[in-house]
């Protein structure tokens, strides 16, 4: 189980937050609630208030503060789509029932734009993304995808982007082609958990921070949750506790592998040199098997991430480790200073596909895989939407199936670390 703490992580986001980050109380003594929910990161806020809303009498239980792991440390991204991309949904639900999901991954990516302005709250709100290859053999695979997209999925938005054009989008050498997403955008993913948290209590619910749960059980009425200080009990049961569901529930933590995911933000650019690097403003990430990801900030910082570790740590130097990359994408950066460097784990199932479902009364949302700004609202939905009575998009998620990592977590993180290697090796022959 990792460590937790009370303290959000010196993210950028959390060190530049506007005022004070807010403390919720400690869950103490006995409590009941329509629906009960161990986790409050994205998952889990966005379930919460699509339930509150409904009217719904919520409770949101969190071991260290709202949006303490990845859903406040991310990098902002929001993207259509799942880590895994399309092929292995399609070859798991076939053609129709995958044109579900996408249909429903559009109205996320709607709802995200709307939802802020709706609850009075800001998160930075930038559109657009640019979707990166650096080598030429897989500029094939963004033109596979805009064909995909056009045929399967019906989605005519996305343009391909060829080398000559390149340098209006971004000032780098590196990348030989781009495909541009209108409707993806980049985000405070902080901003946007305290809003949704403020926005649970403003309908009702309640969210208690350093409330670790211990354990739960079931019982006829439905689920007792046991935190240090006192017991809530639940009619119905969200689990949203992804990498760190750990000892709370073994059988979903069986099939998922917590990976650690690392990147920095420099300190504030000249507006000229940063509006140079991305002269549109679009995020973006490159389709190598590790990729680059980045993005600028309102106060003209770079945002740059992408590595990753398998066997449960992180780098000593995030800095130091990430510097190499960040420079070799905008090489005129050479000695930029970075003023944050931070990292945390992500919840990657095997297929890299997402595991949401139901047993009776028990949910989960968990296995985003690193991409995770809008499909845990299109999943919330899904769940949000089985507990008010209708299941057919849970049906979909619950049908692709998701296994049991072999031998558990001890062995398949070197697994998953040689794996690595041999793509990374790949990634540059």
């Amino acid at each position: 189980m990792f460590k937790q703490s009370a303290q959000h992580v010196g993210t950028y986001y959390a060190r530049t937050y506007p005022g004070s980050i807010p403390l919720r109380p400690i869950q103490t003594g006995g409590e009941e609630a329509d629906v009960l929910i161990i986790g409050a990161g994205f998952s889990g806020l966005h379930t919460g208030l699509r339930l509150a809303e409904a009217g719904k009498r919520v409770i949101l239980l969190e071991a260290s503060r709202v949006a303490w792991a990845a859903s406040g440390r991310n990098g902002g991204q929001a993207l259509l789509g799942w880590s895994c991309d399309m092929p292995p949904l399609e070859k798991a639900l076939g053609l129709e029932r995958t044109r579900r999901l996408w249909d429903s991954m559009r109205w996320a990516a709607d709802e995200m734009r709307e939802l802020p302005g709706r609850h009075g709250f800001d998160v930075d709100y930038r559109v657009g993304s640019l979707w990166t290859a650096v080598m030429p053999r897989r500029v094939k695979l963004l033109e596979e995808a805009q064909h995909d997209a056009i045929h399967k999925w019906g989605y005519d938005r996305m343009r391909l982007i060829g080398r000559e054009e390149l340098p209006e989008w971004i000032d780098s050498p590196r990348y030989q082609a781009a495909l541009y997403d209108p409707e993806a955008a980049h985000l405070n993913p902080l901003k946007l958990a305290q809003g949704l948290a403020a926005a649970i209590e403003a309908r009702g619910g309640r969210l208690y921070e350093q409330s670790q749960v211990l354990e739960y059980r079931q019982t006829p009425s439905g689920f007792v949750a046991r935190t240090a200080r006192g017991e809530v009990r639940g009619q119905v049961l969200v689990l949203a506790c992804n990498a760190y569901v750990d000892g709370l529930d073994r059988q979903l933590s069986s099939r998922l592998l917590p990976v650690g995911s690392y990147q920095v933000a420099t300190a504030p650019l000249a507006p000229e040199l940063a509006r140079s690097l991305l002269p549109k403003n679009s995020c973006v990430i490159d389709n190598q098997f590790v990729p680059d990801y980045f993005r600028l900030t309102p106060d003209h910082r770079l945002l740059f991430g992408g590595g990753c570790t398998y066997l449960g740590g992180l780098p000593k130097d995030v800095p130091a480790a990430t510097r190499p990359y960040l420079e070799r994408v905008f090489p005129q950066l050479k000695g930029v200073e970075i003023e944050f460097g931070w990292g945390g784990h992500i919840d990657v199932s095997m297929k890299r596909t997402p595991d949401i479902g139901r047993e009776g009364d028990r949910y989960w949302l968990q296995g985003f895989s690193g991409h995770g700004v809008l499909p845990t609202l299109a999943g919330a939905r899904a769940v949000a939407d089985a507990i008010l009575g209708d299941s057919e998009l849970l049906d979909l998620y619950q049908a692709i199936g998701n296994p049991r990592f072999p031998g558990g977590s001890l062995l398949a993180a070197p697994l998953e670390a040689a794996g690595k290697a041999y793509y990374r090796l790949r990634d540059v022959i």
